[in-house]
C-alpha cells in the first residue's frame, strides 16, 4: 500500500472509530497519519493536510477533556458495546462457544455488566459453557452490588434443572467464598448430594500453619498440591510482589474481577500511575500468589492485556489480564 492510500485508510478508521465514540482509538489513528504526511515531503497538498489532520486532532482532544469531566454513566449505547465485543474479542482459534464467552467476558471486563448478565444467560443453554457463564452472572450482579440479584438468580437455578448437582455444588462452592470474601453475611442454600455426585478436581494434602516472618501474620503453606485441572481453579485474588522499577519488592494485592480459564482480570484505577507502570504487555512477573477457594499457590504470571477504559463507569480505569501458571 503506498503512502497515499495509506494515509486515507487511517483516516477513515479514525473516523470510524470517532464515529463509535471510542475517541482514543481515533486519536492513535490521526496521529498516525499526522506523522506520515509530516514524513513525505513529496505529498500533494501536504501542508492542507497537516493543518486538516492537526485540526481533528485539537477537536478530538478537546472532546476526551470534556467526556472526562463529565459524570459517568453506568452504559452505553448497544452499538458501542458491539463494537466493543468485537474489539476485544481476540484469542486465536477459539470455536464458537469460546469466542461468546470471551465476548461476553469482554463487555463485563469495560463495566457494562447489564449486557454481560443477558449474554451469559443465553450461553446458559450451552453445556460446555453453563457453569462458567453461571459464575460470571454471579459476579456481574457482585460488581453491580446487587446481592439480593445475585442471590434470588443461585436460588432459580436451584429450582431448575439445567445443573447437575455436582455443578450446583460447585456454584455454591464459588458463591460462599465469594460472600465470605466480601464479608456478607447470607446463608446460601445447598443441593443434596450423594457421594457419587461429587467430581473430585482438586485434591489437597495435609494443610499446616506457618509463620510469615516478613509480614508478622499466620498464613497457610501447602507443601505439596496437585490440580488436577487449572481450568476449574477459581482464583479470588492475587498477591504481586514486583522485581523491578520504583515499586521493586513491594507487595500488592488485587480482587480478581473475573475469570476466563487461566486468564484474570484485574481492575486498577487510573490515579495509580506508578502501579499501571509495572503492567506492560508480554511482561512475566514472577512472584505472584493466587488465593483460591480451598488454598493459596505460588507461581508467575503473563501479562497479556493492558486496556484503559474510555467509556461506562470505569472510565479512567485499567483493566489488566494475567494469564496465570501455577507452580
Amino acid at each position: 500500500m503506498n503512502i497515499a492510500k495509506q494515509i486515507k485508510t487511517l483516516l477513515q478508521e479514525a473516523e470510524l472509530y470517532r464515529s463509535q465514540g471510542l475517541l482514543d482509538e481515533a486519536l492513535v489513528k490521526y496521529r498516525h497519519a499526522e506523522d506520515l504526511i509530516q514524513r513525505d515531503e513529496q505529498l500533494k497538498n501536504r501542508l492542507n493536510l497537516i493543518d486538516a489532520v492537526s485540526k481533528k486532532i485539537q477537536r478530538l482532544k478537546d472532546e476526551i477533556q470534556r467526556i472526562e469531566n463529565a459524570p459517568k454513566k453506568p452504559e452505553v449505547s448497544a452499538q458501542i458495546q458491539d463494537l466493543i465485543k468485537k474489539l476485544f474479542t481476540f484469542t486465536p482459534n477459539l470455536n464458537e462457544d469460546a469466542r461468546a464467552l470471551e465476548g461476553a467476558v469482554a463487555l463485563a471486563k469495560f463495566g457494562q455488566f447489564k449486557r454481560a448478565i443477558l449474554e451469559f444467560k443465553a450461553l446458559l443453554k450451552r453445556d460446555s459453557l453453563r457453569v462458567a457463564a453461571a459464575k460470571n452472572i454471579i459476579r456481574c450482579h457482585m460488581a453491580l452490588s446487587s446481592v439480593d440479584d445475585a442471590v434470588a438468580e443461585y436460588e432459580q437455578w436451584l429450582s431448575e434443572d439445567i445443573f447437575l448437582p455436582n455443578q450446583l455444588q460447585r456454584l455454591w462452592t464459588f458463591f460462599e467464598n465469594m460472600l465470605n470474601k466480601e464479608g456478607i453475611d447470607r446463608i446460601l442454600p445447598q443441593t443434596k448430594m450423594s457421594a457419587d455426585d461429587v467430581e473430585p478436581m482438586i485434591h489437597i494434602p495435609e494443610i499446616h500453619d506457618v509463620k510469615d516472618q516478613t509480614n508478622a501474620d499466620d498464613r497457610l503453606k501447602i507443601e505439596e498440591v496437585k490440580i488436577e485441572d487449572e481450568e476449574d481453579l477459581d482464583i479470588n485474588s492475587i498477591g504481586i510482589t514486583f522485581d523491578r522499577g520504583p515499586l521493586k519488592e513491594q507487595i500488592f494485592e488485587f480482587k480478581v474481577r473475573f475469570q476466563l480459564g487461566k486468564v484474570l482480570s484485574l481492575l486498577i484505577s487510573g490515579r495509580e500511575k506508578d502501579l499501571i507502570e509495572n503492567f506492560k504487555v508480554g511482561t512475566t512477573i514472577n512472584d505472584v500468589q493466587y488465593y483460591s477457594n480451598v488454598a493459596f499457590f505460588n507461581g508467575s504470571g503473563l501479562i497479556t492485556a493492558v486496556k484503559k477504559i474510555k467509556i461506562g463507569p470505569l472510565r479512567g480505569d485499567y483493566c489488566v489480564d494475567i494469564e496465570a501458571a501455577i507452580s
